[in-house]
């Protein structure tokens, strides 16, 4: 049941949880934590853990994709990031930790005015399919009508398609709109795309043949769009919005299942685990994976709203770099504050919890506690 609260005579709101509102609930029966399956598919692709590295340039170079691949989980490029701006953007990147908070911004609406070049999308992704793993690239959804034979050409595996809040009918009278569900339904790739901040936007988002719907609006911890824009959604409500639209959605299609994957709001693994327990199919991954030694931008984090020439939306955050990848994901944990070891964290809550696959794991009980402090 939908809980209503008077915010003022005549407005009422939602009552909604975050993230760190939730906890999962330990069931009677327990299982061997080397006894869970973690893996993933969407689509024709199979992965052993559920986590996509989100585009991104300060945690996503063909690198860090490839590394992720091999890892086990997807990493997916920013194609209007960048690596496909420049032939070598290393240097830019270095200077990122070292610029101070009040000039950073103008520093990065400087560096993405180059133009976005075709024929680096190509080297990219060629790049990536050359180390034998899952090809994915993301674009915005203003950006896709240009580029997208680009990619398509390049070999592209997945498609993802971002953005801070993405809708099926987006309206417009100075241009034609992008038509998603024809652009979808002609498109020879399976196609991830989001955020979407409500069952309603969700559930239509499935109707236009997505594999899969990026539920959140994406980048929490270095978006400053709730304080810009006034937009913001909290996290656990939504997964589990999106989670009934899948379920709607299930019944209305005769069984076509689509992906639910949480974007946003992961600062620790145990955010991490709550989502699946929410109904997650699987996250995408944002600032847990700027903490390693491999990152591009040396622990300086930022979204893609941050580098909008007019309105930025988003900030630069800064961690220090101490681990690698592997150790981010799957451990050995060297700190108890939930961030290293996301997948042997999930393994322990699916095992205390009695289940082995994610897709049961979905259907564990837990409990909402809005106003506990820890």
């Amino acid at each position: 049941m939908t809980q209503e609260i008077e915010v003022g005579i005549g407005k009422t709101a939602r009552l909604c949880y975050s993230l760190d509102d939730i906890s999962v609930v330990p069931s009677r029966r327990t299982r061997d934590p080397e006894d869970v399956d973690t893996s993933w598919q969407i689509d024709a692709y199979s992965f052993d853990i559920p986590v996509i590295g989100a585009p991104m340039d300060s945690i996503m170079s063909p690198g860090t994709v490839i590394e992720i691949g091999k890892l086990g989980g997807l990493g997916v490029l920013d194609l209007e990031g960048l690596w496909t701006r420049y032939d070598d953007p290393a240097p830019l990147l270095d200077r990122i930790p070292d610029i101070p908070q009040d000039e950073i911004t103008p520093y990065l609406q400087k560096i993405y005015s180059e133009p976005v070049k075709a024929e680096l999308i190509t080297r990219r992704l060629h790049d990536i399919r050359d180390a034998g793993v899952t090809v994915a690239g993301s674009l915005t959804p203003q950006r896709i009508l240009e580029f997208y034979s680009t990619v398509l050409d390049a070999g592209v595996d997945l498609f993802v398609i971002r953005g801070s809040a993405v809708s099926a009918e987006h309206v417009s009278a100075s241009h034609k709109p992008l038509n998603l569900k024809q652009f979808i339904y002609e498109l020879d790739v399976p196609v991830i795309v989001g955020g979407a901040g409500s069952y309603h936007a969700a559930i239509h988002l499935m109707r236009t043949g997505a594999a899969g719907v990026l539920v959140g609006l994406g980048g929490t911890a270095v978006s400053s769009s709730r304080s810009v824009t006034g937009m913001h959604v909290p996290m656990a409500t939504v997964i589990a919005d999106a989670a009934a639209a899948r379920k709607d959605y299930m019944e209305e299609s005769d069984g076509r299942y689509v992906h639910v994957i949480a974007d946003g709001g992961l600062g620790n693994s145990g955010n991490f685990v709550k989502t699946f327990a929410l109904g997650a199919d699987a996250v995408m991954m944002g600032d847990p994976l700027a903490r390693a030694a491999a990152a591009p931008a040396h622990g300086s984090h930022w979204g893609h709203e941050a580098t909008h020439s007019q309105l930025p939306r988003g900030r630069r955050t800064q961690f220090r770099p101490s681990c690698t990848l592997e150790e981010i994901l799957y451990g050995p944990s060297s700190t108890a504050d939930g961030t290293m070891n996301y997948i042997g964290a999930l393994k322990r809550a699916m095992a205390s919890s009695g289940y082995v696959g994610l897709r049961d794991f979905q259907k564990c009980s837990i409990i909402a506690a809005p106003y506990e402090t820890n």
